[in-house]
């Protein structure tokens, strides 16, 4: 029987191969290119940093960014009506042959916080050094911003009319969770559009991100993890830590904390996941072929995998936990009255903001651990890959990165296009950008930059894209 078992698996290993290589004409895109880099690096100097107290907030950053937009791009503004919706939003509606259905083209113009001492260049004076433009949401993400709206000015100037009609929707405050999509996602509704297709950031082009891969890859989200942020309290009648009790505070939580650590959730093999997993793995090598090929075998060592090495293949099949802030007492001698700790669950497909506070609850075991939801969302609606919609974004994505190989995934932060999952099940997540694992951690991070190349793709993308649609 064994015998019998490991000659299957052995077949279908060697069945398990990447599709014939379909050699393609791919037409060049022309563009103008300095228009391009001139236009990201006014857009970096606008400080359009938005905080969850709004009075913190410089309104005329944001002012500044829209009266710069109507400056750079006078033929969308002139072609295109041009709407404010919710708290900063810019909406911007141009007329397809067809309006039954519509695309919605989406991105975000509010950056993070910065701390300037620990960048090598101002992040905020659009320095530009050899062939690299530095500053705050240059990569997260103003480029794609840029990408879009050069690609529309463009067409439109040519003349272009697309099929459907196209939405290019800005929002002001995604990196707050802000109201401004929703109020976006809820416009819609009221209107009656027919959104079939939003593409929005998300996914790169990346190089070694999956075991025994060396191509590059382009990984498009057809859906995002849930997020919570959940809070531990442990109270206590304090007092001098020259007598401490058998069990502090900070213990107690502590051994919450190594609980968890201990036994994270149970693998969830989703439909992103396999998709990422059948694509990917064929192009791998043996070994991991036999183990992606025979799927229905080996789910339970690629789960013992991922547990005990964490990293991004455990959280494409997980739900993940992690520990990011803890407080006790300010005084070192005197016990803590009250104790707490955080942390930041990235949520599976197929489970939920409750589902996950249940299970911590019963691996802590301890009810003199209080929880508290402090904010959270749950996992996205999860795309179609089998439309016509997934094949449009494939094909921009592919003649932009000819060398890539494309594939669905599963997208582990979260983002405005989410709530287009009340209206839409074809929104793709894709950053048009081919990016290092160096230039990744620089998001949100100290020296965000972006190469004039990737200033270039995302533009290429953003013309072929459009002319799809």
């Amino acid at each position: 029987m064994i015998t019998l078992i490991l000659i299957i698996c052995l077949i279908r290993a060697l069945r398990f191969k990447p599709e014939a290589k379909v050699e393609k004409v791919i037409e060049p895109v022309e563009f103008d290119k300095e228009k391009a880099v001139r236009d990201l690096r006014e857009m970096v100097t606008c400080k359009t940093i938005s905080y969850n107290d709004f009075a913190l907030e410089d309104d005329a950053e944001f002012q500044k960014f829209e009266s710069k937009l109507a400056e750079m791009f006078p033929a969308v503004h002139a072609a295109c009506k041009k709407e404010n919706v919710g708290r900063r939003g810019i909406v911007f509606c141009w007329k397809g042959e067809d309006s039954s259905k519509a695309t919605v083209l989406m991105s975000h113009f509010d950056v993070v916080e910065v701390d300037e001492s620990g960048w090598d260049k101002a992040p905020f004076d659009g320095i530009i050094e050899g062939e690299t433009l530095w500053g705050r949401g240059t990569l997260d993400t103003k480029s794609t911003l840029n990408g879009c709206m050069q690609a529309a000015e463009q067409l439109i100037k040519e003349g272009y009319v697309p099929r459907n009609d196209i939405y290019l929707c800005f929002a002001g405050d995604e990196e707050i969770s802000g109201p401004t999509c929703p109020a976006i996602v809820d416009w819609f509704e009221k209107n009656g559009t027919n959104v079939q297709l939003v593409v929005d950031e998300g996914g790169a082009v990346v190089e070694k991100v999956f075991p025994g891969v060396k191509d590059r890859v382009a990984v498009i989200g057809i859906a995002e993890k849930g997020m919570l942020n959940l809070a531990y309290t442990v109270k206590s009648k304090g007092g001098h830590a020259s007598a401490p009790p058998a069990r502090t505070p900070i213990g107690i939580l502590s051994k919450a904390c190594c609980k968890l650590e201990a036994k994270p959730f149970k693998a969830n093999f989703t439909a992103p996941a396999l998709a990422l997993f059948d694509t990917l793995g064929r192009r791998s090598t043996f070994v991991y072929r036999l183990i992606f090929a025979n799927m229905w075998l080996f789910k339970p060592v690629l789960a013992l995998i991922g547990k005990m090495g964490g990293g991004e293949i455990n959280a494409l099949m997980r739900t993940t936990c992690a520990f990011t802030q803890m407080k006790g007492s300010n005084g070192r001698n005197v016990l803590p009255a009250q104790a707490e700790m955080l942390s930041n669950f990235r949520i599976m497909t197929g489970e939920t903001i409750e589902s996950t506070v249940e299970y911590v609850k019963k691996v802590i075991d301890d009810d003199r651990v209080e929880l508290t939801v402090v904010s959270g969302n749950n996992p996205s609606v999860v795309s179609r890959t089998d439309c016509e919609e997934f094949e449009i974004v494939k094909a921009a994505v592919g003649e932009t990165f000819p060398d890539a190989v494309v594939t669905p995934y599963l997208m582990f932060a979260c983002s405005d296009s989410q709530h287009y999952g009340r209206i839409s099940d074809k929104v793709y997540r894709f950053s048009a950008q081919s990016m290092s694992s160096d230039e990744r951690k620089t998001i949100h991070g100290h020296n965000e930059r972006i190469t004039f190349k990737g200033i270039y793709e995302c533009v290429e993308f953003y013309l072929r894209l459009i002319k799809r649609c």
